[in-house]
């Protein structure tokens, strides 16, 4: 089966903060979740840079395209670790991880 390669879609991420900030609540639902956002995001960009859509990795992963789409969705599902792993090896990468002290 041939791999379809992946198209991103426009999106301008700084103009839908700079739009979802005006909203009461939103900023501090955001940091709550900014560690789950920074994961989602370079899972994105992980694939894009790939050049993979949803549906390849999912084949690569032996898992469905909407577990995938669950993967990199921020604050609705915490992936696990070997979940993780086979993502970054279905898109070409291997995880970095490090505990930092709080300032």
């Amino acid at each position: 089966m041939a791999e379809i390669k992946y198209q991103p879609v426009p999106h301008d991420h700084d103009a839908f903060l700079k739009k979802a900030r005006k909203r009461k609540g939103f900023q501090a639902a955001y940091q709550a979740l900014a560690v789950e956002y920074a994961v989602a995001n370079e899972m994105l960009a992980a694939r894009a840079r790939a050049g993979l859509t949803q549906e390849v990795v999912a084949s690569r992963m032996g898992t469905t395209k909407s577990t995938v789409s669950r993967l990199e969705s921020a604050g609705k599902h915490a992936p696990s670790l070997t979940s993780l792993k086979k993502y970054a090896e279905a898109v070409g990468c291997k995880i970095e991880f490090k505990l930092v002290p709080n300032r």
